[in-house]
């Protein structure tokens, strides 16, 4: 038996001692293999006769009545399920908005809780968007504010003493990705709050590559602040409604810059004089998004019942295997890993990179023959992300995945592809 064989062999064997394997059911599954969980997750079967009960009969029978009945209790009910996933208590989490909005709401409200001091620190590996509310906030309200972008040597990783050497104690905020988007490398989310604590910093996460695909503990490592998104490892479906943490302490004490109704202590008084609510609700602002706010929570469910600890064991040994692969099968035609190989520092997706990074990324999309259609993700300048969904991905999955890389870089079949980039890679 080649050792090929003997890996293939290997992904049957660990398939049929996967414990997990019956929630796959639970999702509308393709021909196509899927790793591109890590930005969009799959459609839970529940959601369709969840938003058609929504549509047909709360909002086509029951029309404004179900506001009462159904929907302005929707986003706690929805709010303490994204607790239990992120270790937070209900009262904590706020649905509504996008990730972005959130951050600016946070971090706005952490500079101007902090106005004595003036320095914001984060790193080159945060998800872009956090970085251009950053610097928009300076640019237009806390002028006198500089932003501190810790750079990565690698490009897959910061370490925890860098991050420890920009403190200082005029740092107002520092603010990071919990797992890095490209590299997928986990901070130590503990450690890195005791040391921003230390300098009398508050800290604000980014848990949309976390959330549902790793154990995260707010409340036990001493959280300050947190956004996520619910679309990816959630399946809350496209454009989805994020979250957003304030610790039960701080909530009183931090500000909303965005004064809207839905925040204020009595909205359907319509007074004209703003008087924000005392409790998380204060980080508000308009009308919830029934329709997408209600498909959130199929998917978070079907997190619950599988338990976080075994969604992570489970990620861990397919980002493992994979790793295994890659090693075996890709590295010697020219890859290299660009993610942490120790489990301990990674989330659940593995980035792999080629000087062909893009357009082997659209021969594995667009097959000519009969190869099986396999969607990842490409982020520039040549990274290939692998994104593993514990809840749906196999392990034949990923080893046909290797397979099908491997095929299109020996056969060169890349090379009917041109350098034009789609819109969303």
């Amino acid at each position: 038996m080649s050792h090929q064989d003997e890996l293939q062999k290997k992904a049957l064997e660990l398939d049929k001692k996967d414990k997990l394997a019956h929630f796959r059911e639970q999702f509308e599954i393709g021909e196509e293999i899927y790793l591109d969980g890590n930005s969009l997750g799959r459609l839970p079967k529940k959601t369709v006769g969840l938003i058609s009960e929504i549509t047909q009969i709360q909002w086509g029978k029951r029309l404004i009545r179900s506001w009462n009945e159904h929907w302005m209790e929707l986003p706690s009910k929805v709010a303490a399920k994204i607790a239990q996933v992120v270790g937070a208590q209900a009262d904590e989490i706020f649905v509504g908005d996008s990730t972005s909005i959130n951050f600016y709401k946070l971090a706005f409200a952490a500079l101007k809780f902090q106005e004595t001091k003036t320095r914001i620190i984060t790193d080159s590996l945060n998800f872009p968007t956090d970085i251009y509310v950053l610097q928009g906030l300076i640019e237009q309200q806390f002028k006198n504010h500089s932003l501190t972008i810790i750079q990565s040597a690698d490009e897959q990783r910061i370490s925890d003493e860098a991050i420890s050497n920009a403190l200082d104690n005029e740092t107002a905020l520092l603010t990071l990705s919990h797992v890095v988007f490209k590299s997928a490398y986990m901070y130590d989310m503990h450690k890195i709050n005791h040391l921003a604590h230390q300098n009398g910093a508050l800290v604000l996460w980014d848990l949309s590559h976390s959330a549902g695909a790793v154990e995260v503990n707010l409340n036990e490592s001493g959280a300050d602040l947190a956004v996520g998104c619910t679309y990816k490892y959630l399946n809350g479906g496209p454009g989805a409604p994020a979250f957003l943490y304030v610790r039960k302490d701080l909530q009183e004490k931090l500000h909303n810059p965005i004064w809207g109704w839905f925040s204020h202590q009595k909205p359907f008084d319509f007074t004209l004089n703003y008087e924000a609510k005392a409790d998380i609700q204060r980080f508000s602002a308009g009308t919830p998004s029934v329709l997408s706010l209600a498909a959130i929570a199929s998917g978070i469910d079907i997190s619950l019942e599988a338990g976080m600890k075994n969604l992570r064991e489970k990620s861990v040994s397919q980002t493992n295997y994979l790793i295994e692969l890659i090693e075996n099968l890709l590295t010697p035609i020219g890859f290299t890993i660009a993610s942490p190989t120790n489990s301990n520092e990674r989330g659940s997706h593995i980035s792999i990179q080629h000087p062909e990074g893009y357009r082997i990324n659209r021969a594995m999309i667009e097959p000519t023959n009969d190869s099986p259609v396999i969607i990842p993700d490409f982020r520039p300048p040549n990274n290939i992300r692998l994104g593993i969904a514990p809840l749906y991905n196999t392990f034949e999955e990923i080893f046909r995945t290797i397979i099908r890389i491997k095929t299109i870089v020996e056969t060169r079949e890349f090379e009917r592809f041109g350098g034009e980039r789609l819109e969303v890679v």
